[in-house]
């Protein structure tokens, strides 16, 4: 860890098969105060065995220290670490012979933020981001003119309509960017759910791995 790069190569948790039999691979991203390890239960929530989950670790619990909403100079130099941080993570995993299409993003309120603030950033195909209580990092009127295509990536954004920390208006506004972007975006708001997950998330979250596994399994005797 260094002042300026606070999330570098801090611990990395996993479960899951090895990455030569692993169908795909989950990126966990932990919320404020929250670990690694904490993430680790959704896979078995997920039922999803035989994917990979890898979980990164933020230096001090937290990812960026003031709301995503302040503006993004203030959450420095922790905002651009965590995006790097979790960048890493999903080039070791292409680097280890996951491709894109089969890695997901998937994080819970601060860790949600980050998880579709690094997918816009990106600008690829990835096989999914799953965003359980998150928005776009920056305040309002933050420009989000970024590149590239997202190309069909499953795109989910779950939300309560009364979220303390998450504005409603910010998850429109996040679905409305990743469409620009190309993605397949799902957006489901739950009237006074608060900021947790519900099932009905999880669910959805299941049958996209569920789905991507079935894919890379057609796709396997001929790669």
């Amino acid at each position: 860890m260094t002042h300026n790069n606070p999330h570098t190569a801090t611990p990395l948790a996993q479960r899951g098969p090895s990455l030569g039999k692993a169908k795909g691979a989950v990126v966990l991203v932990h919320g404020r105060g929250a670990t690694a390890q904490s993430m680790l239960p959704l896979a078995d929530a997920l039922a999803q065995p035989e994917w990979l989950y890898v979980a990164p670790q933020a230096a001090g619990h937290t990812w960026y220290p003031y709301s995503f909403l302040a503006p993004m100079r203030h959450n420095e130099p922790g905002l651009s670490s965590g995006l790097r941080r979790v960048n890493t993570v999903i080039d070791g995993l292409i680097a280890e012979g996951i491709p894109p299409q089969q890695i997901v993003l998937l994080g819970f309120s601060q860790g949600a933020c980050l998880a579709l603030e690094t997918a816009a950033q990106r600008g690829e195909r990835l096989g999914g981001v799953i965003a359980f209580s998150g928005g776009l990092i920056g305040p309002p009127g933050t420009p989000r003119d970024y590149d590239g295509d997202l190309g069909g990536t499953p795109v989910f954004l779950g939300c309560s309509d009364v979220d303390a920390h998450i504005p409603l208006e910010r998850v429109h506004e996040s679905a409305e960017v990743f469409e620009r972007l190309g993605a397949d975006v799902t957006t489901r708001i739950y009237p006074g759910m608060g900021h947790t997950i519900n099932a009905d998330e999880i669910a959805f979250a299941r049958g996209l791995l569920a789905r991507l596994g079935t894919s890379r399994m057609a796709k396997a005797p001929s790669e």
